[in-house]
């Protein structure tokens, strides 16, 4: 694949923000992105841009889209649920608009699904985890996501931790929307498996110490703590516990939030020893490692200074927006139309996709807006030096 130079990119970007005629025939396709750009999250936001720019490019060398070129216009919402509705605000209003991808941000994305349902917009979810953001309510429902869903996390992670011989496990929350459905997700799974928890810790995004809200778990006899955090919490979290006594320390198992941006970042040694966490992906260990070969070759050719795969940062949503865009790209080819609400019918009839993740069959249906489940997760850990790697939850002492 040919390289797109980056100021070439960001000229077009620039022109279409300020576009504001009519399209026509000849004008491009636009897909929107809101996410995280520059906030504690960005990492995660530009994995999710590089995903979408990678596909944009392949079908773009293939004819485009219906005849059209298909572009890419970015809006940062910092994590911010108000800005994030008025980048729908101003999606709305752009000639040739055809989806928007949001993400990483589950308070964000909540905000935004008034507009996307008024204004009939597919709405693209790579990254944000909340179970209700799917479960809206909404009918028809223009939300479609490959990412983690609450539900399955909860079920997973305390499948794992179970499988590893750990009891009872503290929860350590973040007080927003995406922890409350977390706390919904756990406790219906810990319910099922007639398992008690020791306890239930909220912290605020900002907190500096959470050394009372693990002292207050370990005091009630937690074997294992399950983390629902944004990467900035979550560092504050495990070097709250690596602070302890050695033989007061648990291990933390925890939601994909903290592998949204530099984890690792200024880390000592061994503070992350005994952190677990979820992920879907991995160029070191996919599921389908031919079509993973096919992504990592168009991503190294087009950003060659991340060229080892382990290396890559945040792969997950580079991988789920990769695929979404592609499947976008079919459902808008089968109606043979860019009529949104006609591609949103497709994409929830859609028999079958080949993705990088997974063969979906289907990806969606009208019952069902997910197209990822727990047999698609994995434990992850860091290395020594920073990387996420796929790896096991040691057995219980």
């Amino acid at each position: 694949m040919r390289k797109v130079p980056i100021a070439l990119l960001i000229f077009i970007l620039i022109a279409l923000t300020n576009a504001t005629s009519m399209a026509t025939e000849s004008d491009p396709v636009i897909i929107g992105i809101s996410a995280d750009m520059s906030g504690p999250s960005a990492m995660a936001g530009r994995s999710i841009y590089r995903g979408a720019l990678l596909a944009v490019s392949e079908l773009n060398e293939k004819g485009g889209l219906l005849g059209r070129p298909l572009v890419l216009s970015v809006k940062d919402h910092r994590a911010n649920p108000a800005r994030g509705s008025t980048d729908m605000e101003r999606f709305k209003e752009k000639p040739g608009l055809l989806a928007v991808i949001g993400g990483v941000h589950t308070p964000v994305a909540m905000e935004q699904l008034p507009i996307v349902h008024k204004e009939k917009i597919p709405f693209l979810i790579p990254w944000a985890a909340g179970t209700h953001l799917v479960e809206n309510g909404y009918n028809p429902n223009y939300v479609f996501r490959v990412s983690v869903r609450d539900d399955h996390a909860a079920s997973f992670l305390i499948n794992r931790l179970l499988q590893a011989g750990y009891q009872k496990p503290g929860l350590l929350l973040e007080r927003t929307l995406w922890g409350q459905s977390n706390e919904t997700a756990l406790y219906k799974a810990l319910n099922s498996r007639q398992v008690e928890p020791a306890g239930i810790q909220w912290f605020h995004w900002g907190a500096t110490d959470l050394t009372s809200h693990i002292r207050q778990l370990i005091k009630k006899d937690a074997d294992i703590l399950i983390l629902v955090s944004q990467m900035e919490e979550g560092r504050i979290a495990t070097r709250s516990m690596a602070a302890l006594p050695t033989e007061k320390r648990l291990p933390m198992i925890s939601h994909w939030g903290i592998s949204c941006g530099d984890f690792f970042q200024n880390e000592t040694a061994g503070e992350t020893d005994n952190l677990f966490f979820l992920q879907t992906f991995s160029f070191l260990a996919p599921a389908l490692p031919e079509r993973a070969a096919h992504l990592y070759h168009l991503y190294s050719n087009t950003f060659p200074e991340n060229h080892r795969p382990e290396a890559i940062p945040a792969p997950a949503g580079m991988a789920h927006t990769y695929d979404l865009v592609h499947m976008l790209a079919l459902a808008a080819t089968r109606a043979n139309t860019l009529e949104r609400s006609i591609v949103r019918d497709h994409l929830e009839n859609m028999n079958e996709y080949k993705g990088v993740m997974r063969d979906y069959k289907p990806p969606f249906t009208p019952e069902r807006h997910d197209a990822l489940n727990p047999e698609d997760f994995r434990i992850a850990c860091f290395t020594s030096g920073g990387f996420i790697t796929p790896c096991s939850i040691p057995a219980a002492p």
